[in-house]
């Protein structure tokens, strides 16, 4: 059965770093795309990072670009997030996707990934 393990949250001051972790079951990375995305209180969730082993590729929102590094390791099982110079708006809880889409013109359209994790929270304090 597919399933996205999140984990690697927590409470970091302003300029502090985080890494998350997605670990699938159920399927390897080169058959889905993942992506991850955060939903701030009162907000929307949006599309933070996208990885496609199979096709080499990554994309981030212009909001993360430049401190954020998404990874995979080499069993193919786990996605990371490396979050770095964090900031108050980046509070959240952070979830992972799994999408069998491939495009990377789309990957911020949460209607095309069929698997979500549980989320983890993310709080940085200012």
């Amino acid at each position: 059965q597919e399933q996205l393990v999140e984990s690697g949250g927590g409470l970091v001051p302003s300029g502090g770093s985080l890494r998350l972790s997605c670990t699938v079951f159920g399927f390897t990375l080169h058959y889905a795309a993942i992506g991850w995305f955060r939903q701030a209180p009162g907000k929307e969730r949006e599309g933070v990072s996208y990885i496609s082993v199979r096709f080499d590729v990554t994309a981030y929102s212009d909001s993360v670009k430049g401190r954020f590094t998404i990874s995979t390791n080499d069993a193919g099982n786990t996605v990371y997030l490396e979050m770095n110079n964090l900031e108050p708006e980046d509070t959240a809880v952070y979830y992972c996707a799994a999408s069998p889409h491939t495009d990377i013109s789309t990957w911020r359209y949460q209607g095309l990934y069929d698997y979500w994790g549980q989320g983890t929270q993310v709080t940085v304090s200012s």
